[in-house]
């Protein structure tokens, strides 16, 4: 499995950087995996995606669903996390990771990110990716997207420190707010990167690899060459 999270970025605890993590939480389509690669490269610091260092270490996220159920991928899913939040930086987690109250424990000790996405937006996305295990089935997975989120907002709301919308503008808009966000909140968070500092001109929508949240193995629709299909 490809994974380019740690790739020429210094690592938070080798920098003197705030051990507390970005975490970034929010339903699956939000733009956690795209938003959280960009946001790590313009604060220099790592990027860490929990669903990718479950299936390094288990295996595909469906398949442990079908063999052991969603309580084991849970309990699976906060030791990730854990470890994660650990080494500072920006963190991605799965959608439902915040169902674990050992997580949402573990997030009050950094700063959380809520991100939105509305409904209109998010359907193509999840459409034509009905092979996640918690949207497939033989309805329609946009009804099934929102009944998920509608249970879990509230658990969203009680951990974020603050929330940013995904659903319209330039992605670099949004990277470039959260940076903002946390530099006022935590200016150890991320020292000697200019804030100034802007995303690159390919950064102005989500990309590919996030229609495959909380499915590592679904193709990515459209996505041609190297692939990267970690979330």
């Amino acid at each position: 499995m490809t994974s380019h999270s740690d790739a020429g970025v210094p690592a938070a605890e080798s920098t003197g950087a705030s051990p507390r993590a970005l975490v970034l939480v929010g339903p699956m389509g939000a733009g956690k995996s795209s938003i959280g690669r960009r946001l790590a490269r313009t604060l220099g610091v790592r990027f860490r995606d929990t669903d990718s260092a479950v299936v390094k270490e288990h295996g595909p996220i469906a398949d442990i669903f079908a063999a052991h159920g969603e309580p084991h991928f849970r309990a699976l899913e906060h030791e990730a996390v854990i470890a994660a939040v650990a080494r500072g930086g920006v963190v991605a987690l799965g959608g439902g990771a915040v169902l674990h109250p050992g997580t949402r424990a573990a997030l009050r000790d950094h700063h959380v990110v809520l991100l939105t996405v509305e409904e209109r937006v998010v359907a193509g996305r999840i459409r034509a990716q009905q092979k996640r295990p918690l949207l497939s089935g033989d309805g329609d997975p946009l009804d099934a997207w929102i009944r998920i989120r509608d249970a879990r907002e509230p658990i969203y709301r009680e951990v974020a420190d603050a929330v940013f919308d995904t659903s319209r503008g330039p992605l670099g808009d949004v990277v470039t707010a959260i940076a903002a966000w946390v530099r006022a909140e935590d200016p150890a968070f991320a020292p000697g990167v200019p804030s100034e500092q802007q995303t690159t001109q390919d950064e102005t929508a989500l990309s590919a690899e996030d229609l495959s949240a909380e499915d590592p193995n679904a193709p990515v629709p459209g996505a041609d060459g190297d692939k990267e299909t970690t979330r």
